[in-house]
């Protein structure tokens, strides 16, 4: 005889409703996760791999050298060029243009300016801009025949025109000014933002007390924006030292004139995807450059009052 199975004996897997929303929920999220886990995570992994090996990209071969690739980076004259001058760039242009978008941004919140929507508009603009399309702008401006030249000599400051682009210690300026000129208008619309939230009566308290705007700025303003501050702090610093696309087009991928434009992002570029066949150095220097960043992000939150991300 065959055996009858019992109908009330066979289980059922039933879902509860949370159980049901977690599993869809999830099932959005898989294909970021696969995303994240494929081109972030493996791909951080995988270049901390090569960083410890001599990489050989036409053979497909790892040659194991322990800290070799990162010691080398200590010794290497150009390395330690391109460190300085992104140390340099990123010195300069955080602080600048932290200070302009501050600036700005508080000007514009003065409820007595006319036309701020028209302001923050015209201010807003540079940041529409591609930066390959700012970097070609700033070249034609600071040429030799350019605007620049022609104010300059005319206002008779000197005779003989500056070749900004092509003297060492003139190019990396020209950089500067295009960054913090392209970035100020990003960070003001942040502080502009911050702005809204603070409240009117302690303004109206400093005017009762007879406060100037220097000191309404000074005493009320910047204390209340220092997690503001410290965000526009780390975002730039994070920039600076991840400049890539202006130094290659200003400098058509070199880094010249005499390595006066090369930044630690350009050197892994041209480490890993130039004729030297050295992916496993330029990895090590991608992994130094991600620590140092690292550093002086947390000391910049430190000297700032520890006001950062988290607290956000």
């Amino acid at each position: 005889m065959e055996a009858q199975t019992n109908p009330s004996k066979k289980r059922r897997f039933h879902l509860t409703r949370g159980q049901a929303e977690a599993v869809q929920g999830y099932a959005f999220l898989l294909p970021a996760i696969i995303i994240v886990l494929v081109f972030f995570l493996a791909a951080i992994a995988f270049a901390l791999y090569m960083s410890f090996n001599k990489v050989n990209m036409y053979s497909q071969t790892y040659t194991f050298r322990g800290l070799k690739n990162y010691t080398n980076i200590f010794t290497d004259g150009i390395a330690l060029t391109a460190l300085k001058n992104t140390a340099l760039f990123s010195l300069v242009v955080v602080p600048t243009q932290t200070f302009f978008a501050l600036l700005i941004a508080y000007a514009l919140s003065n409820k007595s300016i006319k036309f701020k929507k028209l302001f923050r508009l015209i201010y807003f603009l540079p940041t529409l801009t591609s930066s390959a399309a700012l970097t070609l702008i700033f070249m034609f401006i600071f040429n030799i025949n350019g605007p620049v030249n022609g104010f300059f000599t005319g206002l008779g400051l000197y005779h003989d025109p500056i070749n900004f682009l092509q003297q060492p210690e003139y190019a990396l300026k020209v950089i500067m000014v295009m960054n913090i000129w392209s970035t100020v208008p990003n960070f003001m619309t942040v502080y502009l933002a911050s702005l809204v939230d603070l409240p009117d009566s302690l303004y109206e308290a400093a005017d009762m007390d007879g406060a100037s705007s220097w000191q309404k700025l000074l005493n009320i303003t910047v204390p209340y924006l220092r997690p503001i501050t410290t965000y526009v702090l780390l975002m730039g610093i994070i920039g600076t030292f991840q400049m890539f696309d202006q130094a290659y087009i200003f400098s058509n991928g070199s880094g010249g004139p005499d390595n006066s434009t090369l930044t630690v992002a350009l050197m892994v570029y041209q480490y890993a995807f130039g004729q030297m066949n050295t992916m496993g150095y330029a990895c090590a220097l991608a992994i130094f450059l991600a620590i140092v960043i690292y550093i002086v992000a947390r000391l910049a939150e430190k000297l700032n009052g520890g006001n950062g991300l988290k607290d956000m």
